[in-house]
């Protein structure tokens, strides 16, 4: 039987159970069928946020897609093809962003999140990395570990699109690696026209699920379920794990602008490190409740929240050592992003809500 996840990443419970034809016919049609026009969208569970030039855009349950053109203030709901949660998106300029989420979507905007086009689903990317172990299973040194990737390869296929993407890191508008459960990752070298399997070339024997991306030129990094962190230092064609300095999930990545590396998770466990992940120090909060994400802000330091809606921003001294920010929310939060003005917008299972850093004060 195969296992239940834990909590991953933007507050996702995610659930890889072999689909019965029942669940099977309901996946291929909430991937058939574009999301619906809710009045009450702004107040629907949405998991994660991202600029694209001065537009927010907020993405969450039943491809939900709102757009904010004044900061976060009021939001309109975009058309999207499908009706499959999306867990994350990503904006490379003011125009050209993807979304992923579960079934395996793959969405790609050029007009700033107002239509999105499929370009992949869980099928697909199933069948492409069967494709990729049945390749390289000829030209495999140990034979038995590229036998068991084919068999798992295989289950994938047969399971069909059940497995969610978690997290989705673009450089710019050609290339662009995509990571979710059971250890799923695939990359585009031309703006997702096409997909490559990167399972193969990722050192993850127990398929563990990947749910956050960070990068810094030819550096890559991943970060998933049990303490899993992973480095590439070939501009993410392979990755090797590294050292973890905790055997809980982790559910986000950042790096600030002078190279720190932050992870964090569960329990309000997060560690920095200064040396691409060789080592690593706890950066200790007050409170033990799990972090969900972490952005750059604007003046290159790095913001975290956690599922309280508690704030916690690391300064200019070294160690990266993270101090309160503003005021607690006091309910669930996925994700956070900060407006062109300067403000924050998160979000979560009760929708969104805009902070402004300098008073503290939030509205709904």
């Amino acid at each position: 039987m195969n296992r239940i996840c834990q909590v991953v990443g933007r507050l996702m419970c995610l659930m890889a159970l072999p689909l019965s034809q029942a669940h099977a016919a309901a996946v291929g049609d909430a991937l058939a069928t574009p999301a619906m026009q809710a009045p009450q969208a702004k107040s629907a569970v949405l998991l994660d946020l991202a600029r694209a030039g001065a537009r927010l855009v907020a993405v969450g349950e039943r491809g939900i897609v709102l757009l904010s053109d004044d900061n976060g203030v009021s939001w309109r709901q975009a058309q999207v093809p499908v009706s499959v949660s999306l867990t994350a998106v990503q904006f490379v300029d003011a125009h050209t962003g993807w979304a992923v989420g579960h079934a395996g979507v793959v969405l790609v905007s050029h007009d700033a999140g107002e239509h999105w086009v499929t370009q992949l689903d869980g099928l697909r990317a199933a069948q492409l990395e069967l494709a990729d172990a049945r390749r390289q299973l000829p030209l495999a040194n140990d034979l038995e570990a590229a036998a068991a990737r084919v068999q798992t390869a295989e289950r994938l296929v047969d399971e069909g699109a059940d497995k969610p993407f978690l997290a989705v890191h673009f450089v710019d508008a050609q290339r662009g690696l995509i990571v979710g459960a059971y250890g799923l990752a695939l990359r585009t070298l031309d703006g997702g026209t096409t997909w490559q399997s990167l399972m193969g070339n990722i050192d993850n024997p127990m398929g563990a699920h990947l749910s956050a991306i960070a990068q810094q030129g030819e550096h890559w990094f991943l970060a998933g379920e049990q303490g899993y962190l992973a480095r590439s230092d070939d501009a993410g064609k392979s990755f090797a794990p590294l050292q973890s300095p905790y055997a809980g999930s982790f559910f986000t990545l950042q790096m600030r602008d002078d190279g720190v590396l932050l992870v964090a998770g569960l329990k309000g466990n997060a560690f920095v490190s200064s040396d691409l992940g060789d080592s690593f120090k706890p950066a200790p909060v007050s409170m033990p409740v799990s972090f969900s994400d972490a952005i750059r802000t604007d003046d290159g330091q790095l913001l975290l929240v956690n599922q309280s809606g508690a704030l916690f921003r690391t300064n200019s001294q070294p160690g990266a050592m993270l101090k309160p920010f503003g005021k607690p929310l006091g309910k669930p939060v996925s994700s956070v992003i900060q407006a062109a003005d300067g403000s924050l917008t998160l979000a979560g299972f009760t929708g969104l809500t805009r902070v402004s850093p300098s008073t503290t004060s939030a509205s709904e």
